[in-house]
């Protein structure tokens, strides 16, 4: 039978605000929240968490964040909770955070300004405690998992894409920036294709999710009501630690993983070459970005030119203001840990909830749905200044998280190894010499993955990059 959640008010609500509103207050139940935007269901050793605004493509408000905190906090500490499985209801996983009555509120001065700098608290805090949670979590990736619905997914150990999978940021569209720890998961991307989907908003879909790190496995969407009812029979002896808990976990995942459409994904080859080179961290602002863009348009290959035009275009249409600060916070973001990167994000969003830009941006796009340009103020970069974005990243107040002490500030995924293997990983076994060949690397990376599905694929499509650009490897 699915729960209602019954809210709780647990001891860690404790410290400052960015302004004045007590913490103590976050998850207290708010005129307006409504009984069933979240579904909870117990199945054996399975507690899942459905979220059910269909109709509003199950955006995350703040209802439903302080339903999901008090019963995950439960289950971490319930020996009846094996693993927890995430999900939507509807066609999407989860579109994003219901900015529309942020900005609304936003209009009502520094008391509304408030109350939105609350909610983003308050989601991070959910995102944090997802990010460290000490039971195995698993999020079906199913339909539009946007913004929000990143935080919810991103940072899991198990991150389960289908052929419905849409996965964007696209927050510098709405003038704003990419939030819920993507200060944090998009520069540890490969290559620079985290920057990249930071300032383009630009989609993946589908099995490119998987192929490009952002979920762990690729599944048909028929399979995941099968794959949830496996997970429920699953029993885990006492003595087993986390980590050999993933094991069984990802191994069960893996039955339900029966082949891939295609052997690569579409930004591969040259043009991931070309993500690589015109996003590079060596460029030291955005003209230096938009130089390189340039000069890849100028090449005669049609598809690489047209990619950069295309490119070149989208990030003038986005918001000046949040393309700076978003370029920013690609660059320091790979030296923060998890929970720097949500501490900081919060100082960042609140500064957001102060500008301009964010209610322009959801009131045009989102409200108004107009295709022109908005109204950008500023409404060029080069009306932008540096000390206007260094402002961004001045630290006022220090946002309380929910999990505290050892797995707390990792600075590199705990998890990662459940993931198809890194580009750098093949590059260093590569630079290591002691595989010669292509196969003898692929068989490598197979081998240590257990057989996983993809990994010779993947590993394939970057050894064919580095022998077209360096000639370190031998075909046979």
């Amino acid at each position: 039978m699915p729960l209602k959640a019954k809210i709780t008010q647990p001891a860690w609500v404790k410290g400052t605000r960015y302004y004045s509103t007590p913490t103590e207050d976050l998850l207290k139940e708010q005129p307006g929240d409504e009984a069933d935007d979240v579904i909870f269901t117990n199945t054996y050793g399975v507690r899942s968490i459905e979220l059910n605004r269909p109709k509003k493509l199950n955006s995350l408000n703040g209802s439903m964040a302080r339903k999901i905190i008090p019963r995950l906090q439960e289950w971490q500490n319930s020996q009846l909770a094996n693993v927890v499985v995430i999900k939507g209801s509807g066609r999407a996983f989860c579109a994003g955070g219901d900015v529309a009555a942020l900005a609304e509120w936003n209009t009502q001065g520094k008391d509304g300004q408030q109350k939105s700098t609350d909610y983003f608290g308050l989601e991070y805090k959910l995102d944090h405690l997802i990010a460290t949670y000490s039971k195995p979590y698993v999020a079906f990736m199913d339909g539009i998992t946007m913004g929000g619905g990143v935080g919810l997914s991103v940072h899991a150990p198990f991150r389960i894409a289908t052929e419905n999978t849409l996965f964007a940021m696209p927050e510098t569209t709405i003038g704003f920036f990419p939030d819920v720890g993507a200060s944090f998961f998009l520069p540890r991307m490969d290559g620079e294709m985290g920057t990249y989907l930071a300032l383009t908003s630009e989609q993946l879909k589908g099995v490119d999710v998987f192929y490009h790190g952002v979920a762990t496995h690729y599944i048909d969407s028929a399979s995941l009501p099968d794959l949830e009812a496996r997970l429920a029979e699953l029993v885990f002896a006492d003595h087993l630690s986390l980590q050999e808990r993933y094991r069984i976990v990802d191994a069960t995942i893996e039955e339900y993983c029966t082949g891939l459409p295609t052997d690569r994904a579409q930004i591969s080859g040259k043009l991931r070459e070309a993500v690589d080179l015109c996003f590079s961290d060596d460029h030291q602002n955005i003209k230096e970005v938009f130089s390189a863009l340039a000069a890849v348009e100028k090449a005669s290959d049609p598809v690489l030119s047209n990619w950069a035009k295309k490119t070149s275009e989208t990030m003038h249409t986005r918001s000046p203001t949040s393309v700076l600060v978003t370029l920013q916070q690609m660059r320091v973001g790979q030296s923060w840990n998890i929970a720097e990167a949500f501490q900081n994000e919060y100082n960042i969003a609140a500064k957001f909830m102060a500008h301009d830009d964010f209610v322009e941006g959801v009131t045009a796009r989102l409200i108004r749905r107009i295709k022109e340009r908005p109204q950008w103020k500023p409404n060029t970069f080069d009306e932008v200044s540096a000390d206007e974005v260094s402002d961004f990243f001045r630290r006022s107040e220090t946002l309380p998280l929910i999990n505290h002490g050892e797995g707390s500030t990792y600075k590199e995924y705990p998890h990662e190894w459940l993931s198809l293997p890194r580009e750098r990983e093949v590059r260093q076994v590569v630079t290591k010499g002691e595989l010669k060949t292509a196969d003898e690397i692929v068989n490598h990376f197979v081998e240590q993955r257990n057989g996983k599905q993809g990994v010779r694929e993947k590993v394939t499509e970057i050894l064919e990059r580095i022998m077209a650009g360096e000639g370190l490897v031998r075909t046979s």
